[in-house]
């Protein structure tokens, strides 16, 4: 069972010691943080969370009474009801678990059912097969692809662009029976 916590400073330690190379940075966070991560960023990002009018949630995965993961749900707009999921990452211990499929599940039950939003989107690069086949079980649908957003040393990376509505995560939620833990 995984249940999604606050992230806070304690647990910068841990989560810095996951990211430990550029490519892991810019898979995990995009150009949002500068390698190597530390605690001046990590301190700023939980920050922003901390506004009484928040538009973003930060999370830590807790799986049998461990940190497993981290997640966020950002970029939240009331008024046209939508949000991004960003900052996925599963520990390296914890992978092939089925902790990424409910973590998903958390908060998109966050998302659709307490913060009653129509439209999650998210961005995953094209070569992250494990988590774009996890994001399409979940019921997202495929977008577009962005050619070429990020540079990593010398290379350039695509990004997919994933979205969710409310909708469809009804009608796939009703089958897998969710209840909300967040």
């Amino acid at each position: 069972m995984v249940k999604l916590e606050p992230f806070t400073e304690k647990d910068f330690d841990l989560l810095i010691s996951w990211i430990s190379t550029q490519e892991l940075m810019v898979q995990w966070s995009g150009a949002h943080f500068k390698f190597p991560l530390d605690h001046e960023q990590l301190a700023k990002y939980i920050s922003s969370a901390n506004l009484e009018a928040s538009s973003e949630y930060i999370y830590k995965v807790m799986a049998n009474d461990e940190i497993a993961g981290h997640i966020s749900l950002g970029r939240v707009d009331r008024v046209n009801e939508t949000a991004r999921i960003g900052k996925v990452f599963i520990c390296p211990a914890a992978r092939g678990k089925g902790y990424a499929s409910e973590m998903i599940h958390q908060i998109l039950n966050l998302a659709f059912q307490e913060l009653k939003l129509n439209r999650i989107s998210l961005g995953v690069f094209d070569f992250n097969l494990p988590a774009i086949k996890i994001y399409e079980q979940a019921g997202f649908q495929k977008e577009g692809l962005l050619r070429q957003t990020n540079k990593v040393r010398n290379d350039y990376w695509n990004l997919i662009e994933m979205s969710i509505l409310k909708a469809e995560w009804q009608a796939s939620a009703g089958l897998r029976g969710i209840q909300s833990n967040v």
